[in-house]
């Protein structure tokens, strides 16, 4: 699995801290501890930033190219000005850049997708309309050809475009969640050639307990890999959904997790129901599993206590 570091984002009172006091030591421990744990390209969030964003984002894109030179990177904020900037300096440092993101507005488009195709930069293109967030996967495949048509009209290559279904949270929006791995499995079947796909995959635990975000997030991915998923913006920090990166990358069933891991994984695959014998009920950690997998496939309403009850 091809993951993108989401950790340098400015949500984080740290990075956004180290930020504005120009903390490039900070930054750099940062880049580095991605890439040891796995991370093949690096997001740089600094979110709409519209005063300074065309100094900040060459300024970080040097910080971080310097911890981990050849690292690609993903620019990501929604200052035009700030992405252009960062998009020069990737390309007179020689460094494979990602634009993060547009949506299928034609708005948006008209900013993004010249940048992408003037820098031979990535794209990640949101399956969202002007009008809103659909909830169908179908609704999604058609925004999905829409992006398409876009970039080819603008000279994007094909498998520069990645496209995202938009992964929602479960606390309120759990509906989402089946509609999003039917969109990823519907990119593959129905588009020809199948294009690629991402998804900013801990934004299904938003708003969820801290002690619950990592299961919820490992599990969805390997749901999600199933669907054929080809890259996730994720936390490559966590080592446990590293851990089940590697079960289903290895196919490693030498334990009870593995073996259910695996099960899952075949029965999405297959698109078929997953199999509540799979699950050793007197194993917790493999209960824990099976009823978030219930809460991903909408089957029991999350709560809080979702895992007590």
């Amino acid at each position: 699995m091809y993951i993108i570091g989401e950790n340098i984002h400015i949500i984080s009172s740290q990075v956004k801290a180290a930020v504005r006091d120009r903390d490039a030591g900070f930054l750099q421990n940062l880049a580095q501890a991605q890439v040891e744990h796995g991370a093949s390209m690096l997001d740089l969030n600094i979110g709409p930033q519209k005063k300074r964003g065309h100094e900040i984002m060459p300024w970080l894109i040097d910080v971080v190219h310097e911890a981990v030179p050849g690292t690609p990177l993903s620019l990501d904020t929604t200052n035009a000005r700030a992405i252009e900037a960062g998009l020069q300096r990737c390309q007179e440092l020689g460094i494979e850049a990602m634009i993060n993101s547009t949506t299928a507005d034609p708005a948006r488009i008209a900013l993004a997708m010249p940048l992408a195709a003037k820098y031979d930069a990535r794209l990640v293109a949101l399956t969202l309309g002007k009008t809103g967030m659909p909830v169908t996967a179908d609704a999604r495949v058609e925004l999905a050809m829409q992006l398409i048509a876009a970039a080819d009209e603008y000279g994007i290559p094909y498998d520069h475009l990645y496209l995202d279904p938009l992964v929602l949270t479960v606390k309120g929006t759990q509906e989402h969640a089946p509609e999003t791995l039917n969109a990823v499995r519907m990119f593959k079947m129905l588009i020809d050639p199948p294009p690629m796909s991402t998804v900013g995959l801990s934004n299904i635990s938003n708003q969820v307990p801290h002690e619950q975000r990592s299961l919820i997030n490992r599990t969805f991915l390997v749901m999600l890999m199933a669907a054929g998923l080809d890259t996730a913006i994720a936390d490559p920090l966590d080592e446990a959904q590293n851990e089940f990166i590697r079960i289903v990358e290895e196919r490693d069933d030498a334990t009870g997790v593995g073996r259910l891991l695996l099960a899952l994984y075949d029965s999405v695959a297959a698109m078929e129901p997953f199999d509540p014998a799979a699950v050793d009920m007197g194993d917790p950690d493999q209960v824990a599993i099976y009823k978030t997998v219930q809460v991903l496939e909408n089957q029991i309403i999350f709560a809080d206590s979702y895992l007590r009850i």
